[in-house]
């Protein structure tokens, strides 16, 4: 009778439908197994064909997107293995970047607060860009792609409330410090004929103490149908390293557009020997869509305790505010 009813019916049980929860989705399993392995090893990745672990590490925290698409399809599908399975990347996205989420700590006794833009050599304000980073009080301001006759704005601009400046190239740093022991940073990469310069190191006297600041705009780089384009950058980066390396100082600032994020291994020789941003995201580019945070604020023998973007200024870069903790 059973079977005359379902054949009247002209109904039949579908594979999907009987297929237990335990082995449905077991390609969406694969995929989050896959996800998790290139969060927990990115290192892994070769850099050798188109630099693509540096490309990869570029956009790491993006993989959580990945996840939650892959839940959504998992819970669309009703698979169990596949919810199981993707407990794995949520680890592993949690390890790298949950920190970074993590509420601010409460500003400390010995604490500075720096501010980092990239300002845009074809700015057309200027001048409201100067006093919108002011407006942050901020003990040190870097810039970088500081061009004429921009330059004047933002000395003219700043100068009423950051009376110590210094200019080397096409990068600067302002205080409320004095700066002393100024000088040139040659980070420019072989091949690069033109004039470019694009560093400069010098001695901030803050009340707590001395401090190497270090201010940098690294080469760009272009992602192409071969890969990531970034010999020049990762060049600059180990020259910068080198620098950094030989200070004497105990410690040391390093504020700059950096043109790569703190998990592209482009940038290790710096990483390798500095803290990072503890909390906070702060993705700095582009304005119109942030990505990444290529706008870095490192330190050494001393905490990046937090790092945020402020407004949007006429730049196509975000600036970021970080406040580090001394000692």
């Amino acid at each position: 009778m059973v079977e005359q009813a379902r054949a009247d019916s002209g109904t039949t049980p579908t594979v999907e439908a009987a297929a237990p929860r335990w082995t449905r989705g077991r390609v969406l399993a694969a995929l989050a197994v896959l996800t998790a392995g290139l969060l927990a090893f990115h290192r892994a990745v070769p850099n050798s064909v188109g630099r693509l672990g540096s490309l990869l590490e570029a956009f790491l925290p993006w993989l959580g997107l990945v996840v939650v698409v892959l839940l959504g399809l998992a819970l669309l599908r009703r698979s169990a293995v596949a919810l199981v399975a993707l407990l794995l990347p949520v680890a592993a996205w949690t390890y790298l970047f949950g920190g970074l989420l993590l509420p601010a700590t409460e500003p400390g006794a010995h604490d500075l607060l720096v501010v980092q833009h990239n300002v845009s050599d074809e700015n057309p304000d200027p001048a409201g860009t100067a006093r919108a980073l002011a407006d942050a009080e901020p003990d040190l301001i870097a810039l970088q792609e500081l061009v004429p006759p921009a330059l004047s704005v933002y000395e003219r601009t700043l100068a009423p409330e950051y009376p110590y400046h210094e200019v080397r190239g096409t990068v600067g740093l302002w205080s409320k410090h004095p700066l002393t022991d100024t000088r040139l940073l040659d980070i420019k990469p072989r091949g690069i004929t033109e004039d470019w310069s694009r560093g400069l190191r010098t001695v901030v006297h803050t009340p707590h103490g001395e401090i190497a600041a270090y201010v940098a705009h690294l080469p760009s780089v272009r992602v192409r149908a071969s890969g990531l384009a970034s010999a020049r950058r990762d060049e600059s980066a180990g020259l910068l390293g080198r620098a950094i390396a030989a200070e004497k100082l105990k410690t040391v600032l390093l504020l700059g557009d950096l043109n790569s994020t703190v998990d592209d291994r482009g940038l290790a020789p710096l990483t390798s020997q500095m803290n990072v941003a503890e909390r906070g995201l702060a993705f700095s580019f582009p304005t119109t869509f942030p990505l990444a945070r290529i706008d870095q604020v490192m330190a050494r023998s001393a905490s990046v305790t937090h790092i945020r973007t402020l407004p949007a200024t006429t730049s196509d870069h975000l600036p970021v505010a970080a406040r580090i903790t001394l000692g």
